[in-house]
């Protein structure tokens, strides 16, 4: 029973691992890891893209925006 358990989070955490390098290879590819971001949404898409993974290759592709507050 534990073997069991064990094993079935051993490859769910192996799925994980495969989806995020996925995505990584698929943000590559876009060319956003040419230029260190400048703004917080080139952060946030970059991210999204490695979350998204094998999405992005069935035509997903995420973009996000963010607002920083600015100083008083």
């Amino acid at each position: 029973m534990v073997d069991e358990k064990m094993r079935l989070g051993s490859i769910f955490g192996l799925i994980i691992v495969i989806w995020l390098i996925v995505g990584a290879v698929a943000a590559g590819q876009r060319g956003y890891y040419r230029a260190v971001p400048a703004q917080c949404s080139q952060v946030a898409t970059i991210a999204l893209n490695i979350v998204a993974g094998p999405l992005n290759y069935m035509g997903l592709n995420p973009l996000t925006g963010c607002e920083l507050p600015k100083p008083s």
